[in-house]
């Protein structure tokens, strides 16, 4: 029996769904980092993060290229309209990665490397990215405001 692209799509992403997280970058049912959930915890996210050390427009195409767009919407990235993952909108006013890793450049660069390492049992893959390409896909993520 052959199974059509779109099926497996859909498949994969009901999988992905199982374990994934609010459209705001917080597990869904947790509270925000000041103890209070949904509207009222992005309210008071953080001033923006501290400078990162990768090359931002590098990193906009890094997360084309590296197809994250499959599972995030994210602004300026061609054809990133994925709404299985958080929007990544706004990224850089968020005081949480994942809902639990505190915020800066470097640990968002070892998170895109290797995302099961910072929190087991995320459903966000390894997707083969260099220490160096998730520092320049941090730049471009930290700068959304």
């Amino acid at each position: 029996m052959r199974i059509c692209s779109s099926t497996l799509q859909l498949l994969c992403a009901a999988a992905l769904l199982a374990g994934c997280q609010g459209n705001d970058g917080s597990d869904a049912g947790q509270a925000g980092h000041n103890g209070k959930s949904g509207d009222s915890a992005r309210k008071n996210d953080k001033a923006p993060l501290s400078a990162p050390s990768g090359d931002a427009v590098r990193g906009k195409q890094l997360l084309a290229q590296y197809h994250c767009g499959s599972c995030h919407a994210i602004p300026e990235v061609p054809v990133a309209r994925g709404v299985v993952g958080p929007t990544l909108d706004g990224y850089g006013r968020r005081s949480y990665i994942a809902g639990h890793i505190p915020n800066a450049p470097e640990t968002l660069a070892r998170f895109i490397v290797d995302p099961a390492a910072l929190k087991p049992g995320t459903s966000m893959p390894a997707m083969g990215v260099s220490l160096a390409e998730a520092r320049d896909m941090a730049a471009y993520l930290t700068a959304l405001q």
